[in-house]
């Protein structure tokens, strides 16, 4: 749902953010300025503490403070709950929702953002330290042959294995993803793709996940990462966040593969 295009000034630009992704990546822009209400998820990765705090495009009970705000933007990722986007769609604004798959559609995301806020420079900036960094994980990672294989869940309950750009990273870090990715799994699939390591990133958590317990079924009892310990929790923002935080999110993963090439050697 693409922003009508406008002629209004980037100073008279007020932007509600209901996505820790869009968050920041318009702080890593210089656009924080904008912003006039952000998620109360927002300020785990980006600075906007202070902020008016509102719901997201899931669960969202925050409409009225969101109208009393008077936005001219409203942008939001996913994931999407219909209801909720249609009350959003009430509100007297432009609605932006983006809903990246892969490191090229976050790029692409970050330049219409950065074209909305009038910062296309800075946002060529930005991709371009992104991909330096993601290419020095790459180079100093542990390489492997065959690449070890990696599970990485989303969330627990019903199982959904982690978005396709976190399957990229596990890529370049020199793992290989070995269920499809931002998909519905169940304990058998993960048993029967014999992951060498699990890494648990669910959404909205934190690092609260709970690695003894999160497979603690018949069906899993002989997957290689449980027999050998190699759950690992990782902080949710730092692979559910379609941004900048991305980048921390693979030098964790690229530090998980070489302790298990450690092990290995």
């Amino acid at each position: 749902m693409a922003p009508r295009r406008t002629s209004k000034p980037a100073a008279a630009l007020r932007i509600v953010s209901l996505a820790p992704s869009c968050t920041s990546i318009l702080c890593a822009l210089g656009a924080n300025r904008y912003l006039v209400a952000v998620t109360r998820w927002c300020a785990d990765v980006a600075p906007v503490r202070g902020l008016p705090a509102v719901g997201d495009c899931w669960r969202n009970e925050s409409f009225q403070k969101i109208f009393r705000l008077r936005p001219t933007l409203i942008v939001g990722s996913v994931p999407f709950h219909s209801k909720t986007v249609a009350r959003i769609l009430t509100i007297p604004a432009q609605f932006l929702a983006l809903n990246p798959r892969s490191l090229a559609d976050i790029a692409a995301d970050i330049m219409t953002l950065a074209g909305i806020t009038h910062r296309v420079a800075d946002g060529r900036r930005l991709i371009h330290r992104m991909r330096n960094d993601f290419a020095k994980i790459q180079r100093t990672a542990a390489k492997f042959s065959p690449p070890p294989r990696i599970y990485s869940e989303a969330w627990p309950n019903p199982r959904i294995s982690s978005p396709p750009w976190v399957a990229e990273l596990i890529a370049l870090c020199g793992g290989e993803m070995v269920v499809k990715p931002g998909a519905r799994v169940s304990d058998e699939q993960v048993a029967s793709a014999r992951p060498d390591i699990i890494l648990l990133a669910w959404a909205a958590t934190g690092d609260r996940a709970n690695p003894r317990t999160a497979f603690s079924n018949a069906a899993c009892k002989d997957v290689p990462a449980i027999r050998n310990n190699r759950v690992f929790v990782v902080q949710d923002e730092l692979l559910n966040t379609p941004g900048p935080p991305l980048i921390a999110g693979a030098r964790e993963i690229s530090r998980i593969l070489k302790g298990f090439a450690g092990e290995s050697a």
